[in-house]
């Protein structure tokens, strides 16, 4: 999962603003001096750095849903929430045409995989990802189609994108269709079909639902927000031993690992705190992780040689992880 793409730490200039759909803005940032920015894949998400007394210092996670080929922009799209933490609010009222803005990445943890037949789901601003890896598989040749839904037509944004598709595309917004049909969508398992979803939690939940059944790896999905599931285990203290650092500490029940290192003074690149973005994730050199992400897949967590030191605990009382 750990992603080696080249990355940036950069302050970056909102070049252009435009209204993508009821509530969706769409941005477009350039470096300051026009120079190019790292090369992304379809599925790639970026840390947007929202920093004042509105932005709370805020770190949040946006697809990246522009052309990979055009290296001197990234784009984004930004739905407000207005029950939301407040990153979405500061982001449609403080980032302007002109206005610049920290930003770190890309990471992809959503990847296109090579695939003969590809079926892409994504509700409401789920589509951000989605939409790269559309043109992407259209590129290739492949055999694909989207299912696309939303709350009403004008809330979903770059339908103009997805016109030229034709019936590849099924819109289906929920006051004219209701809810999604996956059962008719993707039908019965075929041999070489991947699965990619985004959206909402109760969205992914029936896709995965509807995909139980499929091979095992069918199915891909980005989320925007933690799985709210129960803790795998009792929150006890452990130690973890800093293989590089040369370091042993004891991670309180009360302290996540990431604090817990952090607290000591060690380094670590980090971002949501919450296990969906993939940016603490850390290689575990011996011992067993305890898994409370909403990212790895099962094949990961039973693999059991990395680890999201922001939510997941040790099953024992040690862990080494390289750091």
């Amino acid at each position: 999962m750990n992603d080696q793409q080249p990355t940036v730490d950069a302050t970056l200039t909102v070049e252009t603003r435009t209204r993508a759909a009821d509530g969706v803005l769409s941005l477009t940032l350039r470096r300051p001096d026009g120079g190019s920015l790292p090369a992304w894949t379809p599925g790639a998400h970026i840390d947007v750095l929202l920093d004042g007394d509105d932005g709370g210092d805020q770190i949040r996670q946006y697809s990246l849903c522009g052309h990979p080929g055009e290296r001197d922009v990234w784009q984004i799209a930004v739905l407000r929430e207005p029950e939301g933490r407040g990153g979405s609010a500061y982001v449609h009222d403080h980032l302007y045409e002109g206005a610049k803005v920290r930003v770190r990445g890309p990471r992809n943890n959503f990847p296109l995989r090579p695939a003969a037949r590809h079926l892409f789901i994504a509700g409401g601003v789920g589509i951000t990802p989605i939409l790269p890896m559309v043109e992407a598989a259209e590129a290739a040749g492949a055999d694909w189609r989207l299912l696309y839904g939303g709350r009403t037509r004008t809330s979903m944004a770059f339908l103009d994108r997805l016109t030229p598709y034709g019936d590849r595309v099924l819109v289906r917004p929920q006051d004219e269709y209701g809810l999604l049909d996956l059962t008719t969508f993707l039908g019965v398992p075929e041999e070489g079909t991947l699965v990619h979803a985004c959206g909402p939690e109760p969205l992914l939940r029936a896709v995965q639902e509807q995909c139980a059944t499929w091979p095992p790896g069918t199915l891909g999905v980005e989320r925007f927000a933690p799985v709210r599931t129960a803790q795998t285990g009792p929150a006890d203290a452990f130690e973890v031993e800093l293989a590089r650092s040369g370091r042993t500490l004891t991670v309180p029940p009360d302290r996540s690992v990431l604090e817990t290192v952090e607290e000591a003074g060690i380094a670590v690149d980090f971002s949501c705190r919450e296990g969906t973005c993939g940016t603490c994730e850390t290689d575990v050199l011996d011992g067993t992780p305890d898994h409370r992400d909403s990212l790895l897949s099962e094949d990961e967590r039973a693999a059991g040689d990395t680890m999201l030191i922001c939510v997941s605990r040790s099953c024992g009382p040690r862990l080494v992880l390289d750091l």
